[in-house]
């Protein structure tokens, strides 16, 4: 029996790409679900089944301290996956990017210790905190050198909640999420979900680009249903996780040529049509952060939750194609 089972579960950014994913993970275990998030629109659900945990949706911006503690109320677990996503806006604006990526976990930590409630607390947060790391596979015992006000601000939203678990205030700790790909909605930012984004482009029969002097960079692309698993595993091992912050990623590194190639032969023996690669010029003003390698090890979020990652690039990539390829087809 799941630890998550007759838990009454909040889910911050309720309207966004991974929170689709994990809505059909807790389905089966949860006692209830909360999708909270600024827009009325939501993913729709899975047909109505019997056994599963009923699912509420309730509008509210996680920067407002009384929308917060509203969506508390009732709550055990807190999956916060709400955050201003892009590396451009959050450099262009690093005020307004603090008040949405550290504000709101501030919100949800002080409501949890005012109230002498210990819920378990799930943050997403990025393997790009360590930065342009210079030896591969990224663990926990890499350093963290962000060069992004986006990483700055989510390694201060892990600081907050690893220091009130210290504390005992709180239970749980971070995920720091690769490449995250697989079915569900669409990004709202340009330069989030790009594996996505490619194999839609190539869907639709436009070209794909390789910019120049790029294509020799390694990613490490983790499907999103693993993403979802992960964050299961993680509340139910919350108390041992120590408000730390733990490596979310496949395992495999890649690179941005091969997973070019591997969406254009797919889209290809999917369609019967064929897929251009062109190489072209970098835009100019591309963050530091786009000249990344990157590969991660899962072993110590293994160790401690049992969780393995269980879809294989291939696998994945062929699952999207197919999963997007029937949405525009059965729109």
């Amino acid at each position: 029996m799941s630890e998550v089972a007759g838990k009454h579960c909040l889910i911050t950014g309720g309207a966004g790409y991974v929170a689709a994913s994990l809505v059909n993970e807790l389905l089966p275990v949860a006692a209830s679900i909360r999708r909270f998030g600024r827009s009325e629109s939501r993913p729709p659900l899975p047909e109505p089944a019997f056994d599963r945990a009923p699912v509420e949706d309730m509008v509210g911006d996680v920067r407002v301290r009384a929308d917060v503690e509203r969506a508390l109320d009732g709550i055990d677990v807190v999956f916060h996956l709400a955050s201003q996503t892009s590396v451009y806006v959050s450099d262009a604006d690093p005020p307004a990017d603090l008040e949405a990526n550290v504000l709101p976990i501030q919100h949800l930590l002080e409501i949890c210790r005012n109230q002498g409630k210990k819920r378990a607390i799930l943050f997403a947060s990025t393997v790009t905190i360590t930065g342009l790391a210079e030896k591969l596979p990224v663990n926990e015992a890499t350093p963290d050198v962000p060069v992004t006000t986006y990483d700055v601000h989510k390694r201060m939203a892990e600081q907050y909640l690893e220091f009130y678990v210290r504390r005992g205030l709180v239970a749980g700790g971070s995920l720091r999420l690769a490449n995250v790909y697989g079915p569900g909605p669409k990004s709202s930012r340009p330069d989030r979900g790009v594996l996505n984004a490619m194999v839609r482009r190539a869907l639709a029969g436009e070209p794909l680009k390789l910019y120049r002097g790029y294509g020799d960079l390694i990613r490490d692309y983790i499907y999103v249903e693993d993403v979802a698993r992960a964050f299961v595993k993680a509340a139910e091992h919350a108390g041992a996780l120590g408000g730390r912050s733990f490596v979310l990623s496949n395992g495999q590194g890649t690179t941005l040529r091969q997973a070019i190639g591997r969406v254009a032969a797919f889209v290809e023996e999917h369609t019967e049509k064929p897929v251009t690669v062109e190489e072209a010029d970098a835009p100019p003003g591309l963050s530091p952060i786009e000249r990344r390698n990157f590969v991660g090890d899962v072993g110590l979020l293994k160790k401690i939750t049992g969780f393995s990652p269980s879809i294989a690039l291939d696998e994945g990539i062929r699952r999207t194609v197919a999963a997007f390829a029937e949405k525009t087809e059965n729109p």
